[in-house]
């Protein structure tokens, strides 16, 4: 059977998930009695809450006698390790495109690393039928991002659709006759050429594995391109690391392929097909599985760096253990471990003390995704604030710059633009109307700038902004940028917070706790209104007298307090800060709960 491969790249909610979506109903995968749900493609349950997706998953459809792998991609550039190893596996690249809103951030990202790669995209203008749609305006942003990017004149010629993934149709003509996706599937055949590997069916067998995953029934799973040759169950084969050396021989298990949303066990796998081999006990990402008389590993592309670093550490407040029931220093090392064999755009290390470790990461994003898995595996856990990694060059510090792309309303701009070239340090790069009442604000901004900018900006926007961020490049570095602003108000006590203490405390500050929660001594319970720490008692219960007065007796009516997510956690603590999360609670509290270890310790800084 004739093959394509092709991966389907876009924006963060562009519409590329719904899309595959419609493929897979039209191809004919599903039963027409078949139950499915909104989103098939996004399965996990933190992509399914926050509506993007994390994992790079594969699925095939057939169509007209063409078997068509299409590999849905991360859109957020914090899972960009996933969308590079992708990649390598196929020939082409369909680039969804909102067009209303046009390439963002993220597009560019994606696009850079498949441009650079050589691969022909197809382009599709998705959403036309949005009242603010304009493909025209679309497609001259997407030629023009193209040549900034460096494309070939092969790549340049780009043939490009319109459609709505949600309505189920594409055509090549705007006014084309909307009724499905059959110029989409035509025109995937006609562009995408066949794998160049299908040449070398009669080589010996090599494949790169580029995702990694477990099975309940058979164990671990490396998926991945097969570069030459064939392989079946019952095979021998080996692994090698990516410098050639041998890491293990096994005897293949299982050939599994992507057969619609299930992956089926078949006969043999072929050069130029995506497949998933069972049998191995230590191979991983990025290593070659190749035929015995193989000697030389496949080379796998390189990954970009991580940007920055979180430290995870056992919790170890007054409340630890009763949440979760994974605690030890031992069993957190082991998932980290696990999760960077998994993610290569992870690194892990180990402090001298051992109770806690690095993991250098992409974005905060990646980060809170990798804390949310965790504590909802039963862990515990207390969390740094974000620090960015630094890199020497010639003598010279550099930092990571971030290129910030905003969509505001017109009558918040001042205040966006004044943050961000301000205090942040930002250098603003453009800034036009993007209609309808807003304005697109481009700057290049340190990403030490952008930690915790997020719940600040929603706040200065009234919540109508919308901020996309990606890596932009390296430079010198642009001095001490301030942190947060307000001091915290500190718990002075361990025990349950009393409502007439909270009442009492709102003049002083914003509170992060309501009535009858356990507090501890170090934990923080709120923000101060002024720029120092303030040690409170959240436990001070009213005087009991027997006699009364007027106004004694009222209700006391608290503020609802502040609940933080959390990523905005994380991104709100300062350096001496930590946040506590298990699988119920999310706290904050001071890295030194004593109060005079914490005056020793800013005496000494």
């Amino acid at each position: 059977m004739d093959i394509r491969n092709i991966a389907i790249i876009a924006h963060v909610d562009h519409g590329k998930t719904t899309m595959v979506d419609q493929l897979l109903k039209q191809s004919g995968s599903f039963r027409e009695n078949q139950a499915v749900a909104e989103r098939v493609m996004d399965s996990n349950d933190i992509e399914r809450e926050r509506g993007i997706t994390i994992l790079a998953k594969a699925t095939s459809v057939e169509w007209k006698g063409t078997r068509i792998n299409i590999v849905d991609t991360p859109g957020h550039a914090d899972f960009g390790g996933e969308v590079e190893r992708i990649l390598s596996m196929v020939d082409g690249v369909c680039l969804l495109v909102d067009a209303a809103e046009g390439p963002m951030p993220q597009t560019k990202f994606v696009t850079s690393k498949a441009l650079a790669l050589g691969l022909r995209p197809i382009v599709v203008l998705n959403k036309v039928d949005k009242p603010a749609a304009d493909p025209d305006r679309a497609l001259d942003e997407v030629f023009d991002l193209f040549a900034n990017l460096g494309a070939n004149d092969e790549q340049l010629d780009f043939p490009h659709l319109y459609a709505s993934g949600i309505g189920g149709w594409a055509d090549r003509e705007v006014d084309g006759p909307r009724t499905d996706l059959s110029a989409m599937f035509d025109l995937i055949i006609e562009h995408v050429p066949a794998p160049k590997q299908m040449e070398r069916i009669d080589e010996p067998f090599e494949m790169l594995a580029t995702t990694l995953g477990a099975d309940p029934f058979i164990g671990r799973i490396l998926t991945g391109r097969v570069e030459a040759g064939r392989a079946k169950a019952g095979d021998t084969i080996k692994a090698m690391s990516r410098n050639g050396d041998k890491v293990e021989q096994f005897r293949i298990s299982k050939v599994l392929a992507f057969r619609g949303l299930t992956q089926q066990p078949i006969d043999e796998a072929v050069a130029g097909d995506i497949v998933t081999i069972a049998g191995m006990s230590k191979a991983t990402v990025a290593d070659t599985l190749a035929a015995l008389e193989v000697n030389e590993a496949i080379q796998a592309k390189p990954i970009d760096p991580p940007t920055i670093s979180v430290t995870f550490g056992i919790n170890d407040s007054p409340l630890a253990g009763r949440d979760g029931n994974k605690v030890q220093s031992r069993v957190i090392r082991d998932r980290l471990m696990k999760e960077a064999e998994t993610n290569i755009a992870i690194k892990i290390e180990d402090t001298p003390g051992g109770d806690a470790f690095i993991v250098s990461g992409r974005g905060e994003l990646q980060m809170g995704v990798l804390i949310e898995n965790m504590r909802r595996e039963g862990f515990e856990l207390s969390i740094s604030r974000p620090r960015v990694i630094f890199r020497e060059e010639n003598g010279e510090r550099l930092e990571p710059i971030e290129e910030a792309i905003i969509d505001v309303d017109d009558e918040y701009t001042g205040a966006v633009v004044e943050k961000l070239t301000g205090a942040r340090k930002g250098d603003l790069v453009e800034m036009k109307p993007a209609g309808h009442g807003k304005t697109r604000i481009v700057a290049h901004v340190p990403s030490r700038g952008l930690i915790g900018y997020q719940g600040e900006f929603m706040t200065d926007t009234r919540g109508n902004g919308v901020l996309n961020r990606i890596f932009h490049s390296w430079a010198p570095y642009k001095g001490p940028i301030q942190g947060r602003r307000q001091g915290v108000l500190i718990s002075m006590e361990d025990g349950v917070s009393v409502a007439y203490a909270l009442w009492n405390l709102e003049e002083r500050g914003k509170m992060f706790i309501g009535a009858q929660e356990q507090v501890y001594q170090g934990m923080i319970i709120g923000e101060h209104s002024r720029d120092n720490d303030l040690e409170v008692n959240p436990l001070k219960g009213k005087k009991l007298t027997n006699v009364r007065a007027s106004g004694t007796d009222e209700a006391v009516r608290l503020t609802t307090p502040v609940r933080m997510s959390l990523e905005e956690a994380i991104a709100y603590i300062d350096d001496d800060e930590l946040v506590e999360v298990t699988p119920k609670n999310i706290r904050l509290r001071k890295r030194h709960l004593d109060p005079h270890e914490r005056k020793r310790e800013s005496r000494s800084s």
